[in-house]
């Protein structure tokens, strides 16, 4: 393995400067930085991970603290194949900017947040599965810890964040369906712990499913999705032979629950769409099993990307200037606003919706 002193050599330098140019510390002409990088380049020199933190106090790791626990990812495979997708999309969006990734699951969301936090294994945290009033964002505030979102918090000044707009996307299901002539709608929301836990897609779907029908008229009906074969076909035959009459159409806020849903639908003898119309609301990108469904995907790769970018975005924002005797000033509490990314609904396949039979 090349050691620096090989770089040097092979450059015609001195080891310092070297690492001047690794790590920007001080100005050298660009003849001299590019037989550095020719030289680093050639022999596939890779600096250790440890004394480069040492130097530049970076780890250039950034921590998914994606938790894990009752009330957190649920039992369902569904929940983890988006889990999976998402630290997929993470994972690549740090390569790109030069950083690796830490996954942290503690079911314990705020202190197993401090506890990456002080040890100074990541430089800062994307943080996922977020509830209105998430702990975890006291906990970075307090340690002045860089962190990004992937959902939107009650304060939503808080920190940075990105989410898909819940609240309009069930608001958009239920007028497509109002508009095809739906009036009996049942709202699947997600699971009943996520609404306990006051997960903030949960409880912004729900919302926007209520000011959907209050502004179509339509009859909307809130219950809660089941992850299972089996409880879905249960609540399905308790919501389809409801005393008011069957729904004619249903909305599905569930990566993947839906494919429970269509199962004991026709094994309860409805057809889908011809009896029953199915929207979903957050299937993941690229899924062929439900190409055939009006659905509102769940846009990971923006998602994720862009909340890598926010946090590694604040961690820069704090990182002591190069080339210079002092540190530069880290930005005061209450200075300029975080970042905050609300994206826009896209209902596709919406011309697959029927109306009610007659």
């Amino acid at each position: 393995m090349a050691s620096i002193r090989d770089v040097a050599r092979r450059a015609g330098v001195a080891p310092s400067t070297v690492s001047y140019v690794l790590n920007g510390d001080r100005s050298t002409t660009e003849e001299t930085r590019q037989r550095v990088r020719e030289a680093v380049e050639a022999l596939d020199y890779h600096p250790r991970a440890g004394a480069r933190m040492l130097r530049s106090g970076r780890t250039q790791v950034v921590a998914l603290a994606l938790p894990r626990g009752e009330g957190v990812g649920g039992p369902g495979g569904g929940r983890h194949a988006v889990d999976g997708r998402f630290a997929i999309e993470t994972a690549d969006a740090a390569h790109r900017l030069g950083y690796d990734l830490l996954l942290a699951t503690s079911g314990d969301k705020a202190s197993g947040l401090r506890r990456v936090a002080v040890s100074g294994l990541a430089d800062a945290a994307v943080i996922m599965a977020v509830d209105l009033e998430d702990p975890r964002i006291e906990v970075v505030r307090e340690l002045d810890f860089p962190a990004a979102l992937i959902g939107r918090p009650a304060d939503e000044a808080a920190l940075p964040w990105i989410d898909l707009d819940w609240e309009q996307a069930a608001v958009l299901a239920v007028r497509e369906l109002a508009v095809a002539g739906h009036r009996e709608v049942v709202y699947l929301g997600s699971a009943e712990e996520e609404v306990r836990a006051r997960r903030s897609a949960a409880l912004y779907g729900i919302a926007g499913a209520r000011r959907g029908g209050r502004e179509t008229g339509a009859a909307v009906r809130v219950a809660h999705t089941a992850d299972g074969p089996a409880e879905a076909a249960g609540l399905l035959r308790v919501l389809l032979a409801g005393p008011a009459g069957p729904p004619s159409a249903l909305v599905v806020q569930h990566p993947t629950a839906w494919s429970h849903v269509l199962a004991a639908a026709g094994a309860l003898g409805h057809r889908v769409p011809e009896d029953l119309a199915v929207v979903v609301i957050g299937s993941l990108p690229g899924d062929s099993s439900c190409a055939r469904l009006p659905r509102i995907e769940l846009p990971v790769p923006a998602m994720g990307s862009t909340a890598v970018e926010l946090a590694v975005e604040d961690a820069d924002a704090r990182r002591p200037a190069r080339g210079r005797g002092r540190a530069r000033e880290q930005a005061a509490p209450g200075g300029s606003a975080p970042r905050q990314v609300l994206l826009a609904p896209e209902l596709l396949g919406g011309g697959a919706l029927r109306p009610p039979p007659a």
